[in-house]
């Protein structure tokens, strides 16, 4: 087993890896406010209140179109301040330490 170390990242590397698991997190925090929107909608309408309940219906459709977008760019931009930051840190203290086999 050989101890290898990471010394460098690629910044648009990271950056890209960052979007896509951003944007997966995004997605399934957008599909919870969307349950909880038409949970509130159905339970507004079940209550007797005079709204229909369409926009908050609306907003979780949305909620599951625009929370991966934002994540995803959140996590593309803090892609690309963490890499170079993990790069001078690593020439300071040394890489990350992997066991591959």
């Amino acid at each position: 087993m050989a101890v290898q170390s990471v010394n460098r990242i690629g910044v648009i590397s990271l950056a890209k890896v960052l979007a896509v698991v951003y944007a997966f997190l995004g997605l399934f925090i957008g599909a919870l406010v969307s349950l909880f929107a038409v949970m509130g909608a159905a339970i507004g309408s079940a209550s007797g209140a005079d709204s229909s309940g369409i926009g908050a219906m609306l907003f979780g459709a949305g909620a599951v179109i625009v929370f991966p977008v934002f994540y995803g760019c959140l996590g593309f931009v803090g892609g690309l301040i963490m890499a170079p930051l993990y790069n001078l840190v690593a020439k300071v203290v040394g890489g990350i330490e992997v066991e591959l086999s």
